[in-house]
C-alpha cells in the first residue's frame, strides 16, 4: 500500500520526537519514501543523523544549508509529497498550522502541501485540554487535516491523561487507511451542487437564501480525495476548490443550475444535491432598477422554478441520487417524504433547530436516512468529517 508513496514525516519539538525514528523506520519498511522535516527544537530531541541514517535522505531544517548556502524550496517538498505527516506535532506547531504562523521549514512545507496533510498531537494533558489548543485542533480539522487523536497514559511530566502521541505502529494504520481510501473510488464520475441560487428582482437585487455552500464544497473536496472525478455546480459562493482536479460549473440562478447539472449528470455515477435551490422566481424581472420614488407598495409574482431533484430522480439510470433536507419542523417525517416523492436513494437531514447546523456554519449534525429505511444519526462535527460521514454511509450504493 505504501510501496513508492511519497510521504513528508514532519517532527516537532517534543520528547515523543524519539517515536518519530520508529515511526520512519517502519514507513520506510513498508516501501514509502520519507523526507524528514524537523524544527529546530526537534533537533534538541532527536538528532538528524540518526533520521538520516534510517530515511536515506538529508534531514531538512533550515530554509538554506549552513555549509553551501542551498536553498531547500518547501514549494518543492509540497508538491513532492503524496502526504504530509506531523508526528509528533507540539501545540506550538499545531497552532501555527492553524494560523499560518510560518517561521519555520515545516510550516512553510504545510502551507505549500499540495496533497493531504496528517497529525498526530503530543503534549501534557493541559494543553491537550486547553481551550486555545481545542480551536487550533478544530481549525485545522476544518482546513481538512486528519488529527490522529493523542492516547492516554503516562506522560513525560510524570502525570497520567490524554496527550501522548499515538504509537507508530497506528499512525501507519492511519496513513495506510488513508491510502486505501483514497483509491475506493477511482473512476466514478460525481456531481454535486452547492450554495444558493440567486433569482432576479431588477439588475440589483434579487431573491436569495443563506447558504455558504460549505457542506457541498466539503463534500466535493472529500470525494476528490477518494479519486472521484468531481463536478461542482455552484452557485453564487466566495469558496474556491482546494484539489484541483475538481471541475467547477458557476451558475446563478435555478434554472441555469438546472440546466448544467442535467448536463453534467447524463454519464454520472451519483449525483448530490446540496445546493440550497430556490423554490421560487419573479415571474417578471426588470429591465431596470427599480426607483422607490416610483413605487408606493410593490408585490411580486413568484413562479415556481424547476425540481432538479425530481427531474434526476424521474430518470435514474443507475445513479445514485442523494438529496439533502434542511427542516425547521416535522424533520424526519418531511425529508421522509422527500426521499420517496423524488425517488432518492439516500437524503442527508439537518435542522435549522439545531445551533450546529444550517447556513454559513462550520459544522454541521446530520442524519442520513436511505431508501429502504435504514437512519444513521450523526453527532455535531466539522463540515469535511460530516462530508467523509455522508460518503461513508452511501459508499455500499457506489461500489
Amino acid at each position: 500500500m505504501l510501496k513508492g508513496k511519497h510521504i513528508v514525516l514532519g517532527i516537532s519539538g517534543g520528547i515523543a520526537a524519539y517515536k518519530s525514528a520508529y515511526l520512519l523506520r517502519l514507513l520506510i519498511k513498508k516501501g514509502a519514501e520519507v523526507q524528514v522535516v524537523i524544527t529546530p527544537n526537534g533537533k534538541e530531541f532527536i538528532t538528524p543523523a540518526t533520521l538520516a541514517a534510517l530515511s536515506g535522505k538529508p534531514v531538512v531544517s533550515e530554509f538554506f544549508a549552513a555549509n553551501t548556502g542551498e536553498w531547500h524550496s518547501h514549494v518543492d517538498l509540497g508538491l513532492w509529497a503524496d502526504l504530509m505527516v506531523v508526528a509528533p506535532a507540539t501545540a506550538s506547531t499545531i497552532g501555527k498550522m492553524a494560523n499560518g504562523i510560518a517561521d519555520n521549514m515545516l510550516i512553510t512545507t504545510y502551507l505549500s502541501a499540495k496533497e493531504q496533510v496528517m497529525v498526530a498531537p503530543a503534549m501534557d494533558l493541559d494543553m491537550w485540554a486547553h481551550p486555545s489548543t481545542q480551536r487550533n485542533v478544530a481549525t485545522l480539522r476544518r482546513d481538512g487535516v486528519i488529527i490522529v487523536e493523542p492516547g492516554s497514559g503516562e506522560l513525560a511530566s510524570g502525570l497520567s491523561g490524554k496527550g501522548r502521541m499515538e504509537e507508530p505502529e497506528n499512525i501507519v494504520a492511519a496513513i495506510e487507511s488513508y491510502f486505501s481510501k483514497k483509491e475506493t473510488l477511482k473512476g466514478k464520475k460525481v456531481v454535486i451542487t452547492a450554495g444558493p441560487t440567486y433569482e432576479n428582482i431588477d439588475p440589483v437585487r434579487f431573491i436569495g437564501n443563506y447558504s455558504s455552500g460549505k457542506m457541498g464544497f466539503a463534500l466535493a473536496e472529500e470525494f476528490a480525495s477518494r479519486g472521484a472525478d468531481v463536478t461542482v455546480v455552484a452557485g453564487p459562493v466566495s469558496l474556491q476548490c482546494e484539489n484541483g482536479s475538481i471541475h467547477r460549473i458557476d451558475v446563478t440562478s435555478a434554472h441555469q443550475m438546472y440546466d448544467a447539472c442535467l448536463s453534467a449528470s447524463r454519464d454520472a455515477d451519483c449525483v448530490v444535491l446540496a445546493a440550497a435551490v430556490a423554490d421560487y422566481a419573479p415571474e417578471v424581472v426588470a429591465e431596470t432598477k427599480i426607483k422607490r420614488e416610483n413605487v408606493e407598495d410593490m408585490t411580486i409574482r413568484l413562479v415556481r422554478n424547476p425540481d432538479i431533484a425530481a427531474a434526476i430522480g424521474s430518470e435514474k439510470d443507475g445513479r445514485v441520487l442523494v438529496g439533502f433536507a434542511l427542516e425547521t419542523d416535522h424533520e424526519e417525517e418531511n425529508a421522509i417524504s422527500k426521499l420517496k416523492r423524488k425517488n432518492l436513494d439516500w437524503i442527508v437531514l439537518n435542522s435549522l433547530r439545531n445551533p450546529e447546523a444550517g447556513f454559513m456554519k462550520d459544522t454541521n449534525k446530520v442524519s442520513v436516512i436511505g431508501a429502504s429505511g435504514q437512519e444513521i444519526r450523526f453527532p455535531a462535527k466539522s463540515k469535511r468529517e460530516v462530508a467523509s460521514d455522508i460518503i461513508d454511509t452511501i459508499m455500499p450504493s457506489l461500489v
